[in-house]
């Protein structure tokens, strides 16, 4: 129930300032209040929306893509002062995983934070998955987490409170799943949801896995497919698909605890969790920081499925665009490796897997060990090749081409021309309303000219074919051309369109045809 007193108090006060008490940037009234009668500085809420929240739909970029890429990281953190202190083991110039820090002779700490925005929609395998990524820097470093720090950033009065609840649920189970206890943590108002994790734990001093000491001759090895980001992005323009989208999902909440201690076990040289820099950033941090070149094979890389379909469509966000930007001087491209190749390379991973460099043999038994307890997608995917500058060198043998892009493919028009030159979908009728085929030349040769007018409109241009393809939907719901709308909708379907991606051009010609347009396509859209 609305308090009206405390509304009039409040709201008198925001219009005398002339600015909103609990949002400066915004008048008094707000849109909120003139749309919905509801005044959030006076405590009050939008009621919950019916059904789940899906809260990749709720922000710009989902999971790491969020985090802000390593080129402008680099320019902000140059010349900032490092830490005078000979206990910091690993320290902020090192560019590490996580820092540690040696108590005295019998404690040495580990310590990381990670936070980053949904990257899925289920708040609480949102909260797992932030936990898990925020763990995976310890696990990189060869640490044993114990303690950690909650993180959250959540529009309060905007979202119900269980969303919070159910995040921070999730990443607790995932902790106490890790053998880490929740001692606390910090909370902030803000527009989109962002979840992590401060982590604490121990490290020996003498077996730190850093991601500077990769030798010549050693194999590189990822313990989980890449390709999450991309997924991520499809999902938030309705183009994922579910197969991949289930797949990511196990494997973000995947710990890596298991794949470290093997690791450890193993003696491998060096590690770092492939995580918002995408393969090629930390690879390329790994080859430099180590003093060497590295080679890896596209066709042994591990991607989830969906990935190679949407990497050979142009699904893929801004942000492997600016990791492109950071780290493409040190990727060299070979012959027959394509540029949506490499996208899937730049793609920001959220709570990836490990990239692990270790001698041959070790690398061998590490692989046979992970897949015995599970982690069957593993792969060896390429080798450091001699000291270098940290040149990262790309190649293919062509086991695995991209698929053909859907867009690549024409648009045909919904009335192809048949043998007897009359149009599919304006089909020959001798009834009232029915067009007869014309019989003069003449006629036959504007008919054919109208038909090559129709193929360049439908065909791909400044606009993709998918794109046209749903125009093409809305303007035969629009014209109610009942053999037009049959063919666009059938044609959409076998492009990879999901029922809501029809719907939304179909509703989008209602909203300028009308009640007509709406019985039109009612009596369509499920039947085709």
């Amino acid at each position: 129930m609305k308090d009206l007193v405390k509304r009039k108090r409040v709201m008198a006060r925001s219009m005398r300032l002339g600015h909103c008490i609990c949002d400066p940037t915004k008048p008094c009234p707000c849109d909120l209040f003139r749309e919905d009668d509801v005044c959030p500085c006076a405590g009050e809420r939008l009621e919950a929306p019916a059904g789940p929240v899906r809260l990749t739909q709720l922000v710009s970029s989902a999971g790491c893509a969020s985090k802000i890429d390593a080129a402008t990281l680099g320019r902000v953190l140059a010349g900032l002062p490092a830490p005078d202190d000979p206990r910091v083991l690993v320290g902020m110039p090192a560019g590490d995983d996580a820092g540690v820090y040696r108590v005295n002779g019998h404690v040495t700490l580990v310590q990381t934070v990670d936070v980053f925005s949904p990257s899925v929609d289920d708040p609480y395998l949102f909260g797992q998955i932030a936990a898990a990524n925020s763990l995976s820097d310890v696990y990189a470093m060869g640490g044993r987490p114990l303690t950690a720090l909650s993180i959250v950033g959540f529009p309060v009065r905007t979202l119900p409170d269980d969303v919070m609840r159910q995040i921070l649920q999730g990443g607790i189970d995932k902790m106490a799943e890790a053998g880490v206890a929740v001692i606390g943590g910090h909370s902030i108002h803000d527009k989109e949801v962002k979840a992590g994790f401060a982590v604490t734990g121990l490290i020996d001093p003498e077996r730190i896995a850093t991601n500077a000491a990769a030798e010549p001759g050693d194999w590189l090895l990822l313990t989980k497919p890449i390709g999450t980001g991309i997924l991520a992005f499809a999902a938030q323009i309705g183009r994922a698909p579910a197969e991949g989208l289930l797949a990511a999902s196990r494997s973000m909440a995947s710990l890596n605890r298991r794949a470290s201690e093997l690791m450890m076990e193993v003696g491998a040289h060096a590690c770092t969790d492939v995580t918002g820099f995408g393969l090629m950033g930390h690879l390329a941090r790994m080859a430099s920081a180590s003093g060497v070149d590295v080679e890896i094979l596209w066709d042994d890389v591990p991607v989830f499925p969906g990935v190679l379909r949407c990497a050979a469509d142009g699904i893929a966000g801004g942000a492997v665009e600016r990791n492109r930007e950071s780290s493409e001087e040190a990727v060299h491209a070979a012959e027959g490796v394509e540029q949506a190749m490499l996208d899937v390379c730049f793609d920001p991973q959220t709570s990836g897997g490990l990239l692990i460099a270790a001698p041959q043999a070790a690398a061998t038994s590490l692989l046979a060990r992970l897949h015995k307890e599970g982690m069957s997608e593993a792969a060896v995917i390429g080798r450091v090749l001699a000291a270098g500058p940290g040149r990262v060198f790309v190649r293919t043998d062509g086991r695995r081409p991209l698929p053909a892009p859907r867009s690549a493919q024409p648009a045909e028009a919904c009335c192809p021309q048949r043998e007897t030159t009359t149009m599919s979908c304006c089909e020959d009728h001798s009834g009232p309303g029915g067009l007869a085929a014309p019989q003069s030349g003449n006629a036959l040769a504007i008919q054919e000219k109208f038909h090559e007018f129709m193929k360049a409109a439908g065909a791909p241009g400044a606009l993709e074919a998918r794109t046209k393809r749903a125009i093409a939907i809305a303007l035969s719901v629009l014209a109610r051309c009942e053999p037009c709308l049959k063919t666009h909708i059938k044609k959409a379907r076998e492009m990879g369109f999901s029922q809501d991606e029809i719907d939304e051009a179909g509703w989008l010609a209602v909203s300028f045809g009308g009640c007509a347009a709406m019985m039109f396509f009612n009596g369509l859209r499920q039947t085709t």
